[in-house]
């Protein structure tokens, strides 16, 4: 049954969205002045896919994704001042400073990373969603990939073991249009949510730019899976408005595509529904704005003069030494 959504939740989501987004934008502005190395995907756009997920688990769920990470982090309960440390190498990140942007992760969290291996969390994901089963904690995996990573072999073989051994895994594709620079339609036969048909696995479609309809979508999934009828899949489609990662210089895709997709942002599309439905002013959400701003700017503070890891601990978390 689903549940009944109250103001109180589309200000939630309006908060959780606007900080991932104002989150990605500063680390963007960061990468640029070269403050933030290596690589760096921002998830810019597809704010509502976690958010409506996020906001059906329970504490003990697990999490896991690819290397567009940050925002997944951040939902799952890491602080934006550990995440955007992690972004900077320095030892106050969530992962000591040793992921980076693809490698967030918290245990205490239930957030599994962040991998910069394509599809690799999907089996790992496969694994937490049956430690779940044998613990009989009622707990459920939600693993997020993307439509590239879709189309690994180790997805499909993840898929069978998942229907076989009848695993609580939520599969959360997130189809935002491309694989790095590859449109869909050049790439993968059929519809993803559909692949999971010849295992018995249930499949539906979402509209990734509506919040509400994630969280519907989720619900149903995570119900069916808590009450023991296994495995669910969620092609979700949602869309990035930046590059594939900060590299990118997007030739494969118009600005006209990227406009139209922008006039259905998930945020303003809450903020719209507050606004209409609840009588909701701009100067009502001005505090939360102000809020945000300043979590996001505490963040940057906070990773900029955060230190960097002891060259000793280049010797730490690397091989479990054994006892002679």
């Amino acid at each position: 049954m689903a549940t009944k959504i109250t103001k109180d939740t589309y200000l939630a989501w309006y908060e959780s969205m606007l900080l991932m987004r104002k989150f990605e934008e500063r680390a963007g502005q960061l990468y640029g002045q070269q403050k933030i190395r290596g690589f760096c995907h921002l998830y810019i756009g597809q704010e509502a896919v976690v958010a409506g997920a996020m906001s059906v688990l329970r504490k003990e769920d697990g999490m896991i994704t690819a290397y567009r990470d940050h925002a997944h982090a951040v939902a799952k309960g890491i602080t934006a001042k550990a995440v955007m440390a992690e972004l900077f190498g320095k030892i106050t990140g969530c992962s000591k400073g040793k992921g980076g942007s693809m490698h967030m992760f918290s245990i205490e969290n239930g957030f599994f990373g962040g991998h910069g291996i394509v599809g690799a969390q999907v089996s790992i994901g496969l694994g937490l969603a049956f430690s779940h089963k044998y613990k009989k904690d009622g707990g459920v995996c939600v693993a997020y990939m993307g439509d590239g990573a879709a189309n690994q072999g180790q997805v499909a073989e993840s898929y069978n073991m998942a229907a076989l051994w009848n695993l609580p895994c939520l599969f959360v594709i997130e189809n935002n249009q491309y694989s790095m620079g590859t449109s869909v339609p050049r790439h993968a036969a059929g519809e993803f949510y559909r692949r999971g048909e010849g295992f018995g696995i249930k499949g539906e479609q979402v509209d990734g730019m509506d919040v509400l309809a994630v969280r519907e979508a989720a619900e149903r999934a995570i119900e069916d899976m808590r009450a023991g009828n296994g495995p669910y899949i969620l092609e979700v489609i949602t869309y990035r408005y930046r590059g594939h990662s900060m590299s990118d210089p997007q030739k494969y895709r118009t600005k006209d595509e990227v406009e139209q997709y922008k006039g259905r942002d998930p945020i303003e599309g809450v903020k719209a529904l507050l606004q209409s439905e609840y009588g909701v002013s701009e100067d009502d959400l001005k505090p939360i704005d102000k809020e945000i701003k300043e979590i996001v700017k505490e963040a940057a503070d906070f990773a900029q003069s955060s230190p960097l890891p002891d060259e000793a601990d280049l010797w730490t978390d690397v091989l479990i030494p054994v006892e002679e």
